[in-house]
């Protein structure tokens, strides 16, 4: 199969007038060169042969011509078992969206979770087998596997993780609970991977406990300088939430920590008045959250940065993996979590954002009080990393006008345990969407354009198999890749819709959303895109909607972040004003069943159609619109505005800008350049011939590689896998983006970087590349 993974990519035939283009332009050169020998001719040999050339060519241009029609009717009319509909491609869009149905989705769903699919083993390749074989029969040209050796990690079964309390004679005073509950229902399924974070070094590591909030860099910093807390050869404790918890150990490792313990505080992962699951959705004291704790940035398999995963393909030693922990790690349930801070020592919390809702002090420590000052924790890490076998499922319908352009729809399908919101929510979407698609096929339509469907494997283990396929198709992509919409779990919460994507696709995104019904209760009869405005506007931007940058945390990274191919996510989500817990309660435990979908999150599964509906229609219109939907000039009011912010962010150290001449003065002109090179370009896009395809060819390519140009093949400081100049992940929260992140970071925690010189030096350095970039930018628009 491995042979087979580029497969689609097919080299398109030239368009015909490019052929004649070539040949007339040939034809014309050669007789200029011939009318030139004749000028040494008498004017009587001259006038004769002149005619004669006159009828020779005459009678030559005639047989170009009436190849050029045979061609062309040839062309057209050769047997291709499908009849286009370029003309009639909306009330195709409107027959795509009646197609999918919420019954569906649900069948989808209920299939997608009888058992778990952890990546790398049989389970989750049935799946796939599975998804690869339906795929075919709903209609894709072709349905292929993808397969790739990438590093995976795994608990010892014989010799399990655990934490526990000791005296000083080393005897266990507590241990910690070695699996979850099983929920009613599932009490029969084996092959229930305990709590774990993946990639964790293995060791015994043993001292006193420090709390330290969510661990991130402040928090270390608040630690270290007002409470002269050190944790170096200390284990500390943090609870999730706030921060991707691969930064969360990183900054343990930087603090000198030994090792670092996960838990799941009620405050962040418990809603005001629900009960836990089953009786509610919010997370039992004993329910974990797995999850990797790698520090990619960007890489791929840690064994293969940059590379894909193949047979041939040299890797590095587990020990010089990229992004792996060197400090042990292990989650726990806020139940084992309240026991091993009940006696905590030490200073108090030093206010009360460090304080969750556990009965408890929350003491910092270290250690415990002067009764139980002589017990310690100890870590008991045996988690195995192994290179294995993952797969990921390719489906394709090739496009009628041009199949060298690929929209792109992705979502992965493995999961920690049954997987009921992520990702099998997006899974059963992407499943619909694709039946969809392949029900217009059979009926003779075809796109404009490439649409491929994919679903991942081992997003969970670091968004390996979207990287790796990205990898090693990454010289196509970077020359044909239009657009990638991003389908992880479907639903967070259900209030209203959230969207996360480049500015290219604001209005697109607006434009769709006003044509598709809200699902919401008291929005009977109006848009979605009205239900979504009245509970999420963009107050501080416009009075729009809010569209949130992307960051990273799911399979568009490689994509957006690397390739610059632009790119967009759709989900329910919760009511962000109110609802201040993490990401959702259950979120990667053995709780997220698809009982909880059904009962709790969303009974008729409208939520789920809507965002099938959003993101299909996003596909479908990146795939056929004759002109791309993207507009450059919305991307200019957005540089114009996150410059201002990060603009302002800056001016709270006023004095240092002053003292190390920091001026953005240079990024405020590129973006007004930019903004009167849009402002143009979208006068040119109103003024284009739609009947001339040489012309939209080229508009087209402008639109598709504008993205590109915020590319630095450099990367950022430190993480040479993001690349986009304009959005990234903050190296200090993997989920977060952040607009203008060279200069961000660069900022960041400026006033305790001990060279307050070199510091500012790279800032200005920062605001140098990103003018460029800009200013370039500007440049392909013209």
């Amino acid at each position: 199969t491995g042979g087979k993974s580029c497969a689609f990519l097919e080299l398109a035939l030239p368009p015909p007038s490019l052929a004649f283009l070539h040949l007339f332009s040939t034809k014309r050169k050669e007789t200029k060169m011939w009318s030139s020998l004749q000028s040494e001719e008498t004017e009587t040999v001259m006038s004769s042969k002149s005619f004669r050339a006159r009828n020779l060519f005459a009678v030559v241009l005639g047989a170009v011509v009436f190849l050029l029609l045979g061609f062309i009717i040839g062309w057209f009319s050769r047997p291709t078992g499908v009849v286009i509909l370029s003309n009639s491609y909306p009330n195709a869009r409107k027959e795509f969206w009646a197609e999918m149905k919420a019954e569906n989705i649900k069948k989808f769903l209920y299939n997608f979770t009888r058992v778990p699919h952890l990546a790398g083993t049989e389970q989750n390749l049935l799946l796939a087998k599975q998804i690869q074989a339906q795929w075919k029969e709903f209609g894709m040209d072709s349905a292929e596997l993808v397969h790739y050796d990438v590093l995976l990690s795994y608990p010892n079964e014989s010799n399990p993780n655990y934490i526990s309390i000791i005296d000083e004679h080393e005897n266990e005073i507590f241990k910690t609970s070695l699996s979850e509950s099983v929920p009613e229902g599932y009490e029969n399924i084996t092959d229930v991977v305990p709590p774990f974070n993946a990639y964790s070094i293995q060791g015994e590591s043993e001292g006193d406990l420090v709390y330290v909030n969510y661990a991130r860099t402040e928090d270390f910093s608040q630690l270290k300088q007002e409470l002269r807390i050190n944790c170096t050869g200390k284990i500390v404790i943090a609870r999730y939430g706030k921060i991707f918890r691969g930064n969360k150990v990183k900054n343990a490792q930087l603090a000198g920590a030994k090792g670092i313990i996960l838990y799941s505080d009620p405050a962040d992962y418990c809603a005001p008045g629900i009960d836990p699951y089953p009786a509610g959705w919010n997370l039992p004291g004993d329910g974990v959250q797995r999850g990797n704790v790698l520090n990619l940035n960007g890489a791929g398999d840690p064994l293969t940065p940059g590379y894909p995963a193949k047979e041939y393909t040299f890797r590095y030693s587990a020990a010089e993996g990229v992004g792996l922990p060197k400090i042990p790690v292990h989650p726990i349930g806020y139940h084992d979590a309240e026991k091993l801070l009940r006696n905590m020592g030490g200073a108090s919390s030093p206010n009360n954002s460090w304080r969750g809702n556990l009965n408890v002090s929350y003491n910092i420590g270290p250690g415990f009080t002067a009764n139980y000052s002589t017990q310690k924790v100890k870590m008991h890490i045996h988690t195995i990393n192994k290179v294995a076998r993952i797969y990921n499922v390719i489906g394709t319908i090739k496009g009628a006008v041009e199949p060298d352009r690929y929209v792109i729809l992705g979502g992965h399908r493995d999961s920690w345990v049954f997987g009921g919101i992520d990702p099998q929510t997006g899974a059963a979407v992407v499943h619909e969407i694709v039946r969809s698609a392949g029900k217009l096929v059979k009926e003779g339509w075809r796109p404009r354009r490439t649409m491929i469907f994919a679903s991942w494997d081992a997003e969970e283990f670091g968004l390996l198999g979207s990287t790796e396929w990205a990898e090693e198709n990454a010289k196509i992509l970077q020359a044909r890749g239009v657009a990638y919409i991003n389908a992880d779990s479907s639903i967070e919460g259900n209030y209203t819709l959230r969207i996360d994507c480049t500015p290219l696709m604001y209005s697109l995104v607006y434009n769709l959303t006003k044509e598709i019904q809200s699902p919401d209760e008291t929005f009977e009869g109006k848009s979605l895109y009205e239900s979504w405005h009245q509970k999420d506007n963009w107050t501080e931007y416009k009075d729009v909607p809010r569209i949130n940058k992307l960051g990273s945390g799911s399979d568009f990274e490689v994509f957006f972040q690397r390739l610059g191919i632009s790119s967009g996510r759709a989900r329910y989500t919760k009511n962000r004003k109110e609802n201040r817990y993490s990401s959702y309660p259950v979120y990667h435990s053995i709780y997220e069943t698809f009982e909880i979908v059904n009962k709790f999150y969303d009974p008729t599964f409208r939520n789920l159609l809507t965002v099938a509906q959003v993101r299909g229609g996003l596909v479908f219109e990146l795939a056929n619109s004759v002109v791309l939907p993207f507009d450059c000039q919305d991307y200019a009011e957005a540089l114009k505005h996150y410059t201002d912010t990060i603009y302002k962010l800056a001016q709270k150290h006023q004095p240092q800008l002053e003292t190390f001449n920091v001026l953005f003065d240079s990024l405020f002109s590129a973006v007004s350049n930019f903004s009167q090179a849009a402002l143009t370009f979208n006068q040119k896009v109103k003024n284009i011939d739609l009947n001339n395809p040489m012309s939209v060819r080229s508009l087209n390519d402008q639109l598709m590689f504008l993205e590109k140009a915020f590319i630095d093949p450099l990367g950022l400081p430190s993480t040479p896998f993001y690349r986009h100049i304009i959005f990234a992940p903050s190296r200090h929260n993997k989920y977060a983006g952040e607009s203008f992140p060279g200069i961000y970071d660069a900022m960041f925690d400026i006033e305790n970087k001990a060279d307050q010189k070199a510091a500012w030096e790279e800032v200005k350095q920062q605001i140098s590349i990103a003018t460029f970039t800009v200013q370039a930018a500007a440049g392909t628009l013209e």
